[in-house]
C-alpha cells in the first residue's frame, strides 16, 4: 500500500498521475480530492465511495486509475447515453475504451468483449443487467483492474432513484474479492451514503465527500406567472443563449409536449423527451440535443441522467421537483464546464397537490412526503438558497453565496392584512369548496362559465381583487400557504381551507406581513448573444469566442461527434484569452491534451491568427 511506501514512491506516483492528466486530458492540476481517490484505488487497491456534484469530476476518479493500472477498468452505468458520450470523449483523447449495450449490434458487442478479455481496452462501459448476466461466465484470467459503479445511489431504497437491479451488484465483491470497487454518486444524503457502502460490501473504503458547491450556477425561484408569461420567459432565456443549449423540466408529459409545440411554433429548435415516447423517438431527441441541433429540450425527469454535454447554459423547472436530490442533480446539468450558468425554478402551491398525488402511488409515501416538504421549504425560503442546498448534503457554510435571488435582491416586506382578508373571506363565502385557480378567478371578477354556474359571481367578495394580476394573486396565495393562513385539503379535490391562524387575521386579531411581488425582469447584466438585439458591440474576446465556437462546430460536424467532445466552452474561453499562435502555444490551453493538439491545432490557431490579422499557417503536403 502506498501509505507503507517511502515519500519518494508516493511522489513518483503523483508525478505519473499528473503526467497522464496533462498528456491525455490537457489539465495541469487535479480537482480537490481526485488525486487522493486515485491513489487509494490505483496504488492502495482500496474500495472507495465518492460523492461529488454533477460536473465535479467523478469520471476522472476511475479513468486515471485505469490508465495507471494493468488490465481494464469495468464501469457499470445504467445509461446508454453516458456510456456512448464518455467512450467518445476517451477515444478522442487517445484512450482505448469501449461500450457494450443493447443499442449495438450483438456481433459488435462480442468483438468488443473479445478485446476486453484480451486486455486491449483500458475502460469497458457496461450496464448492470449485462454485467450481472455475464460476469460469472468470464474467464478466470479476465484482466479487471477495478470496478466503478456510477449512479451508485440507485442501489439504496433511501435514494431518490432506487433501481432493484442495482441491489444484485452486492455479488460483485464475492466474484472479484481482490479488485478495488469504486462507488460514485452526485446526490446522496447521509442515510443513502451509509446504505451504499453496506449494500456493496465495501471493505474499509475511502469515503470522499467533495464540496457540493457549484458557485457558477445562479439560483432563482420565481412564483409561477401562468403559462403565457412562463413561455415568454423561456423564450427570452433561449434568445440570450442562442449559441448554447438549455433544458426545461415539466411535471407531466402533457405539459412537456405543450411547451415543445409552442416553442416550435415560435421558430425555436426544440425537442421533446418523456417516458411515453418510443425508445427510438427518445434517442432521436437526445441525439439532436447532444449534437447541438436543438437549442432546448422540453422534458420530464426521464431526461438527463448521465448527460455529459458541457455547454448547457441554463436549466428551468416549470414546476416544483419532487425532492432536493433530483433538483440538485437536474440543475447540475448546467455549467458542467465551470462557466456561468442560470437555473430557474417556477413554483406555485398547485405543484404540491400534484406531487402529493404522485406520492400516494409511490412505494415509500412517508419518506417521499418528507423529501417533498424539504423541497417546498427551499422554494419558499427567505434565506440564501445555496446555503440550504449545501446544508442538506451535510456541507455547512456560514456565509451567503451572493449568486442567488435572495442574496441579490432581498424581498421587500409590507402589511398585507387587507389583501389576505380579501382572499380568506372569499374562501369562507364559497363554503371552502374552491381550489386556487377558481379563487383567483373570483377575486379578479372572471366571468367564466363554471364560476357563474356555481353562483360565485354573487358573493360579496367577487371582483374585490381586480386591481391585481393572476401572477400577483398566485404569488400571494403561495405566501398565505407558507405562513399557515390557508391549507390545501389534498383528500378533497385540493380545495382551500382557512386555518385557525387565518381566522385570526380575518377577524382582525392579528396582522399579516407579506413579501412584495416584483414583476420579473431580465437578470442584471444578462447579455443577448447577438449584437443586433442590444446594439452593444461584443468585446474582442467575445467575438473571438463566437468564431471559435463556429470552428468547433465545423470540426465536430466533419467528425460526426457532438461539439463538446471536441472542446468544452471553458477550453474555448481559455483559448480566446491565450490566443495561441502555434502548436506549442496550443498545448498550454486548458483542456488540450496531446492527441487533441495533433488533431485540432491548425484550424483553431489559424482562426485566431486570421482574427488578429496574421498570416495563417499552410502545411506543406508530403511529396
Amino acid at each position: 500500500m502506498i501509505s507503507q511506501q517511502t515519500n519518494i514512491d508516493k511522489s513518483d506516483f503523483d508525478r505519473r498521475a499528473a503526467a497522464l492528466l496533462r498528456r491525455f486530458y490537457g489539465y495541469s492540476e487535479f480537482r480537490p480530492g481526485q488525486l487522493e481517490i486515485i491513489r487509494a484505488v490505483a496504488a492502495e487497491k482500496r474500495d472507495a465511495l465518492v460523492l461529488m456534484p454533477t460536473g465535479g469530476g467523478k469520471s476522472m476518479c476511475y479513468q486515471l486509475p485505469a490508465l495507471l493500472s494493468d488490465g481494464c477498468a469495468v464501469v457499470v452505468s445504467p445509461l446508454i447515453a453516458l456510456m456512448h458520450d464518455q467512450v467518445s470523449a476517451l477515444v478522442a483523447n487517445g484512450i482505448p475504451a469501449a461500450t457494450v449495450n443493447s443499442n449495438i449490434d450483438e456481433q459488435v458487442n462480442m468483438r468488443r468483449m473479445d478485446q476486453f478479455f484480451a486486455g486491449r481496452v483500458k475502460l469497458l462501459y457496461i450496464s448492470p443487467e449485462r454485467l450481472l448476466a455475464e460476469m460469472d461466465h468470464w474467464p478466470a484470467t479476465v484482466p479487471v483492474s477495478l470496478i466503478a459503479i456510477d449512479e451508485a445511489h440507485c442501489i439504496s431504497q433511501w435514494g431518490h432513484d432506487f433501481r432493484p437491479v442495482y441491489t444484485k451488484l452486492s455479488h460483485l465483491k464475492n466474484r472479484f474479492p481482490d479488485i478495488p470497487l469504486l462507488a460514485l454518486t452526485a446526490t446522496a444524503d447521509r442515510l443513502t451514503r451509509s446504505d451504499i457502502a453496506m449494500q456493496l460490501g465495501l471493505r474499509s473504503p475511502l469515503i470522499w465527500t467533495g464540496s457540493f458547491d457549484r458557485p457558477n450556477l445562479s439560483l432563482k425561484v420565481l412564483p409561477n406567472p401562468g403559462k403565457t408569461r412562463r413561455v415568454a420567459y423561456i423564450c427570452d432565456m433561449i434568445d440570450r443563449h442562442r449559441d448554447d443549449a438549455g433544458i426545461v423540466y415539466s411535471i407531466s408529459r402533457k405539459a412537456t409536449e405543450s411547451l415543445h409545440d409552442e416553442l416550435v411554433r415560435r421558430g425555436y429548435k426544440s425537442v421533446c423527451y418523456h417516458a411515453g415516447m418510443s425508445a427510438e423517438d427518445r434517442e432521436a431527441s437526445q441525439r439532436k440535443f447532444i449534437n447541438g441541433d436543438a437549442q432546448v429540450v422540453c422534458a420530464t425527469v426521464a431526461f438527463g441522467m448521465g448527460i455529459d454535454k458541457s455547454n448547457i447554459r441554463w436549466v428551468i423547472h416549470a414546476n416544483l421537483p419532487a425532492n432536493i436530490e433530483s433538483y440538485y442533480q437536474e440543475i447540475g446539468r448546467a455549467g458542467r464546464d465551470g462557466m456561468p450558468a442560470e437555473t430557474i425554478l417556477f413554483y406555485s402551491f398547485a405543484d404540491i397537490a400534484t406531487r402529493r398525488s404522485f406520492i400516494e402511488e409511490s412505494g415509500q409515501p412517508m419518506l417521499n412526503l418528507q423529501k417533498l416538504n424539504r423541497m417546498k421549504e427551499y422554494a419558499e425560503a427567505p434565506v440564501c438558497r445555496r446555503r440550504i442546498l449545501l446544508n442538506y448534503f451535510g456541507e455547512h457554510v456560514d456565509c451567503d453565496c451572493g449568486n442567488c435571488d435572495v442574496c441579490l435582491d432581498p424581498p421587500e416586506r409590507f402589511d398585507g392584512t387587507i389583501l389576505v382578508q380579501k382572499a380568506l373571506s372569499a374562501i369562507i363565502r364559497t363554503q371552502q369548496k374552491v381550489g386556487a385557480l377558481m379563487l383567483i378567478d373570483i377575486l379578479r371578477g372572471s366571468a367564466r362559465t363554471e364560476l357563474v354556474a356555481r353562483g360565485f359571481d354573487k358573493i360579496k367578495t367577487y371582483g374585490v381583487g381586480r386591481d391585481m394580476s393572476f401572477a400577483q394573486w398566485n404569488a400571494y396565495l403561495s405566501q398565505m400557504l407558507q405562513l399557515g393562513f390557508i391549507d390545501i385539503a389534498y383528500e378533497d379535490s385540493n380545495r382551500l381551507r382557512v386555518t385557525a391562524s387565518g381566522l385570526r387575521v380575518l377577524k382582525g386579531e392579528t396582522s399579516a406581513t407579506l413579501a412584495r411581488f416584483v414583476e420579473e425582469k431580465r437578470s442584471p447584466g444578462a447579455r443577448r448573444n447577438r449584437v443586433a438585439e442590444t446594439g452593444v458591440p461584443l468585446s474582442p474576446n467575445e467575438e473571438l469566442l463566437s468564431l471559435l465556437k463556429a470552428v468547433r462546430r465545423k470540426v465536430a460536424d466533419a467528425e460526426g461527434v457532438p461539439a463538446y467532445i471536441v472542446f468544452s466552452d471553458a477550453t474555448l474561453a481559455d483559448m480566446s484569452a491565450r490566443r495561441p499562435r502555434n502548436a506549442a502555444d496550443f498545448t498550454e490551453v486548458h483542456g488540450v491534451g496531446e492527441r487533441k493538439t495533433k488533431r485540432y491545432w491548425l484550424p483553431f490557431v489559424n482562426a485566431i491568427r486570421e482574427f488578429d490579422g496574421l498570416a495563417p499557417f499552410v502545411l506543406k503536403s508530403k511529396q
